[in-house]
C-alpha cells in the first residue's frame, strides 16, 4: 500500500485544505502524529503548505510527558519546522472542572491547539486520527446510546466552533477546522509506514491503562468482538459511513422544519408553532429537540435515548402546561398553541394567553370590556339565547359560559392568593388546594403566579383557560348566563 497516496486522494476527497493552507499539526509524539507530520510536510510543496507543529504537555505522566515534549522539538528542528509547545495541568484542570481526565485532555488539547492557531494565522489544525480510532469512537458512542450525530464517529473536517471547549476558552474563528487525513488510514497501516521510513517515535504507556474507557474498549472489548467478526472495526468504520451520509440528509430536513415551526427564539428559549410540530415525523421531532438542547447548552456532549423520548412523548400527547425536564436545567413545555425548550428557571410565558402581574386585581365590567395591562382585554356580557351542547362542546379555551347566578354583581380578575381553593369541573363536588390543582395538571411553577383567575366572593369561578368551578358550570336547568371571552392584543 502506497500510505502517502492514499492520504493524498483522502484529502483531495474530502476537501480537506486548500493549496497555501497555513496548518497547526498536533503532534505528540507518537506513531499517528509523527507519520502525519511526516506525510505533510512531503505534501508541503506540492500543496504549498505552511506547517507548523505544536506539541501540549498533560503533565499526567511525569517524566515520561517531559521526554515527549522534547522528543517533538528536537524532531521539529530536524524536519526544519516552526514549533510551539506548552505544558498545562490537565488533572487540576479535571478536578476544577468535574471533568474525566480523557474529556479535560481532550478539551484542553483543542484550546491549545485553537490558541496557536490564531496566534500565527493558520486556518486548519491536523490531529492523527486513524481508522482504528474511529472505530473506537463509533463503539463508544454505541455504548453511551448516542443518535446518528455520535454514530457519524469523528469526522474528516469539522469547525473547531462546533466544539466543546473549556469555559474561559476564547471562541475560534468560523474557518478554524480540524481535519483528520489519517481518518481512513488503519493504525497498522501507520506502524508499516514508520518502519519504511525509520521514523522514530515515542510510546506512551498510559495507553496501556485500562480504566480509561477507550482503552478497555482498545484492548479488550474490541478484540473479543474480533474472536466473532475478524472485520469488526472495519464494519464499525463503514457505519460511521452510512450514518454521516444519513445524517447530512436528516439534518437538511431538519432545517426546514426548523425554519418552518420556530415562532420566536430567545437566548434561553426555542418557541414552537405546536400543531405543526406535532405533525412532523418521528425521526424530525426527535432531531429539534435533541438540535434544540444543543443550541441552548452549547457545552452539551449528548442528549441520552430516554431524555428525547420522554420530552417528545410530552410535547406529542401532553396537555397545556405539561412539561419533560431535560440534561443541564432545561425543560420543554407545551403550551396553548405553542411548545417552548427553555432553560428550567427562565420565565417565558406563552404569548398566545394572557398573564397577570404577581398580585393584579381587576373589577370585570358587566357588560362591558375590562382592559388588561398586557394589552388583552376581558369581554363580559350577559346572554338572553344559549345552547348547552354548545357550551358544552367549546373549543377555544379563552371562552366561558357560567352560571350568572354563581357570580356576584362585579366579579374580579386576580392572581392566586395563599389559601385558595377550588372545585374544579369533574371533581363532583370535591374541593382541592389550587396549588395542588395546578401541580395535578402539570402547570409549570413559574406560571402559576400570573394565571389569571375569575373569582366571585373569593370563590374561584374560573380558572382562565383551564378549568371552570363546578359551582360555574350552566346545567339544563340554569336560568342566566354569563359571556366571558378573553381578547387578543
Amino acid at each position: 500500500m502506497n500510505l502517502f497516496r492514499e492520504v493524498d486522494r483522502y484529502i483531495s476527497r474530502h476537501q480537506l485544505f486548500e493549496p497555501g493552507s497555513s496548518i497547526v499539526v498536533g503532534t505528540s509524539g507518537g506513531p499517528d502524529s509523527v507519520t502525519l507530520l511526516h506525510l505533510l510536510q512531503r505534501l508541503a510543496g506540492p500543496y504549498e503548505l505552511s506547517l507548523h507543529a505544536a506539541h501540549l504537555n498533560h503533565r499526567i505522566r511525569g517524566q515520561d510527558a517531559d521526554d515527549d515534549q522534547a522528543f517533538v522539538q528536537d524532531l521539529a528542528a530536524r524536519w526544519g519546522l516552526p514549533f510551539t509547545s506548552d505544558t498545562i495541568d490537565v488533572p487540576a484542570i479535571a478536578s476544577r472542572e468535574k471533568l474525566a481526565l480523557e474529556e479535560a485532555a481532550r478539551r484542553t488539547r483543542y484550546g491549545f491547539l485553537s490558541r496557536i492557531a490564531q496566534q500565527i494565522g493558520a486556518t486548519h489544525i491536523a490531529v492523527g486520527h486513524n481508522a482504528d480510532d474511529q472505530a473506537e469512537t463509533v463503539l463508544m458512542h454505541l455504548l453511551r446510546g448516542a443518535g446518528p450525530a455520535g454514530l457519524r464517529g469523528m469526522l474528516p473536517s469539522t469547525r473547531l466552533r462546533d466544539y466543546r471547549l473549556l469555559q474561559g476558552s476564547s471562541k475560534p474563528p468560523t474557518d478554524l477546522t480540524i481535519i483528520r487525513p489519517l481518518l481512513a488510514t488503519p493504525r497498522a497501516d501507520i506502524e508499516a509506514y514508520c518502519k519504511e521510513h525509520s521514523l522514530e517515535t515515542r510510546f506512551d504507556h498510559s495507553n496501556l491503562d485500562t480504566t480509561y474507557f477507550r482503552n478497555k474498549l482498545r484492548h479488550e472489548v474490541l478484540p473479543y468482538l474480533g474472536q466473532i467478526n475478524p472485520q469488526i472495526s472495519e464494519r464499525l468504520q463503514n457505519l460511521a459511513e452510512v450514518v454521516r451520509a444519513d445524517y447530512k440528509l436528516q439534518q437538511e430536513f431538519v432545517s426546514v422544519a426548523q425554519d418552518t415551526l420556530l415562532v420566536t427564539s430567545y437566548p434561553d428559549a426555542l418557541v414552537y408553532n405546536l400543531a405543526r410540530w406535532r405533525e412532523q415525523p418521528l425521526a424530525i421531532q426527535r432531531a429539534i429537540v435533541r438540535r434544540a438542547a444543543y443550541w441552548l447548552r452549547r457545552t452539551l456532549r449528548d442528549v441520552d435515548f430516554d431524555h428525547i423520548e420522554h420530552a417528545v412523548d410530552v410535547a406529542q400527547r401532553g396537555q397545556t402546561g405539561a412539561q419533560a425536564v431535560l440534561p443541564h436545567r432545561l425543560a420543554l413545555t407545551v403550551g396553548y398553541t405553542t411548545l417552548t425548550i427553555a432553560a428550567a428557571d427562565a420565565l417565558h410565558l406563552p404569548s398566545e394567553r394572557p398573564w397577570l402581574d404577581v398580585d393584579n386585581e381587576f373589577r370585570i365590567s358587566i357588560p362591558g370590556t375590562t382592559p388588561l395591562r398586557s394589552g388583552w382585554a376581558v369581554q363580559a356580557k350577559e346572554v338572553t339565547h344559549w345552547d348547552l351542547e354548545v357550551i358544552k362542546e367549546n373549543p377555544n379555551p379563552l371562552v366561558a359560559w357560567l352560571d350568572a347566578g354563581a357570580l356576584c354583581k362585579t366579579p374580579l380578575l386576580r392572581t392566586r392568593q395563599a389559601g385558595d381553593r377550588f372545585r374544579p369541573q369533574g371533581m363532583q363536588g370535591s374541593e382541592v388546594r389550587l396549588s395542588d390543582f395546578l401541580i395535578n395538571i402539570k402547570i409549570p411553577r413559574r406560571w402559576r403566579d400570573r394565571l389569571p383567575l375569575v373569582v366571585a366572593d373569593n370563590r374561584i369561578m374560573w380558572v382562565a383557560g383551564l378549568r371552570l368551578s363546578e359551582e360555574a358550570l350552566v346545567r339544563a336547568d340554569t336560568e342566566r348566563v354569563m359571556y366571558l371571552r378573553f381578547l387578543e392584543p
